[in-house]
């Protein structure tokens, strides 16, 4: 399994992004993506997931009305958006995957076996 995730940048606050994360190798229908993010001198934070099969999501409450989660099975990508970003916002964020629903394993960093390298989202003040 390899993960591909692209989109991170700079934005102003207010501002939107989308993240996507492109998916290969996976031979099971029972997975989660889920998507994290580390802000400089903090822990990785679990913000999101998304099991494409049944499409069950889970959003963190922090990013919740803010941070969509979808997919586009045709395509094996799992998409973040990002809206009315925040300085708080800014971090490295990270997809990755697990052999469990998304409903079962939300954002738990600990249940994620193959991890992405991540993408920079910058959110100036």
């Amino acid at each position: 399994v390899q993960l591909q995730a692209s989109g991170g940048g700079l934005v102003q606050t207010g501002g939107s992004l989308r993240l996507s994360c492109a998916a290969s190798g996976i031979t099971t229908d029972h997975y989660a993506i889920g998507w994290f993010r580390q802000a400089p001198g903090k822990e990785r934070e679990g913000v999101a997931c998304l099991s494409p099969t049944d499409g069950s999501r889970y959003l963190a409450d922090s990013v919740k009305g803010r941070f969509t989660v979808s997919s586009d099975n045709a395509k094996n990508t799992v998409s973040l958006q990002l809206d009315s970003l925040e300085p708080e916002d800014t971090a490295v964020y990270y997809c990755a995957e697990a052999r469990w629903n998304c409903l079962v394993i939300r954002a738990i960093e600990s249940w994620y076996d193959v991890w992405g390298q991540g993408t920079q989202v910058t959110v100036s003040s």
